[in-house]
């Protein structure tokens, strides 16, 4: 299956929470970062996921914000070091490309963004993504 979502980490389930109707699944990602997604209990059961399970996660751009910096006091718990490695920016909005640890990100940001924070090829940025924004594949 092809899809349209830029980003596509593989990695490993290291840990799972069940609450009452959702659950939080923590992933190794090949690059040693660690990220968090939030799906439904039902999801976890029909996919079949479980610790060590192999897994996929998928982000849209859209949904990744940028930070010059780590961010403290926010509940935001997915934060991934990386380095832009382009920009292809129009004139209301930009596509920020972010080498990470095990691969790359796409953050379709707003062209005022990128010029406020200052962003070009080499900046150092975290990327931002709310577990709730997470959807997990298994093969």
């Amino acid at each position: 299956m092809s899809l349209s979502m830029r980003n596509q980490f593989a990695g490993t389930v290291t840990a799972i929470t069940a609450g009452q109707a959702m659950a939080t699944v923590r992933v190794r990602l090949e690059g040693g970062q660690d990220i968090t997604a939030a799906i439904t209990k039902d999801a976890v059961k029909d996919l079949g996921i479980a610790d060590g399970s192999a897994v996929t996660a998928l982000v849209k751009a859209t949904e990744v914000a940028l930070a010059t910096g780590p961010v403290e006091g926010i509940s935001i718990r997915n934060q991934l070091r990386g380095t832009v490695s382009g920009i292809d920016a129009g004139a209301a909005m930009a596509s920020v490309k972010v080498d990470v640890d095990g691969g790359g990100l796409t953050a379709a940001i707003t062209r005022d963004a990128v010029d406020a924070l200052g962003l070009e090829a080499g900046s150092p940025v975290v990327a931002l993504i709310k577990s709730t924004e997470i959807s997990l594949a298994t093969a």
